[in-house]
């Protein structure tokens, strides 16, 4: 596993970052990047489940189980990744997951002079590597463009 951090400034307070990238909605827009059909399903406060979701090319669900372990308003949220969706079948152990199990993505957030910094600190099973150095930068502009409109 190794840990990638990306950063973005955005042009908007820290209330409406926070709130633009945890809403369902805008959840949606911004992490389209990853999947077109992203989406959640789940709380973000702290000790919720939420399964982080994409449709395939078949119509058949995919994913991420996680918890939040952190959710400090305007400040901070941790994800604790612990298993895959595979359809309706949440695997949280074996094989599948091995290469993901408690890896975390962490999202910082700090305003200084209306300008919101985000920092997504997260960790990439190493065959993932490339896939999130291309994709990161593109969600968090995609997310940035929705914040500063």
């Amino acid at each position: 596993m190794e840990k990638l951090t990306y950063s973005i400034a955005i042009n908007a307070p820290v209330e409406k970052v926070f709130t633009t990238m945890l809403a369902p909605d805008t959840y949606k827009q911004w992490t389209y990047e990853f999947n077109p059909t992203s989406h959640y399903e789940g709380g973000w406060n702290k000790g919720d489940k939420i399964l982080f979701i994409g449709i395939d090319d078949e119509g058949k669900k995919g994913g991420m189980v996680a918890s939040i372990e952190e959710n400090i308003p305007n400040k901070y949220v941790s994800i604790r990744h612990y298993g895959l969706l595979d359809g309706d079948n949440e695997i949280t152990e074996g094989p599948a997951v091995e290469g993901w199990a408690n890896a975390l993505e962490n999202y910082s957030f700090s305003e200084t002079d209306g300008i919101t910094t985000v920092t997504a600190d997260v960790d990439v099973n190493e065959n993932y590597v490339d896939y999130f150095n291309e994709t990161w930068p593109k969600a968090l502009d995609k997310l940035k463009n929705i914040c500063e409109s």
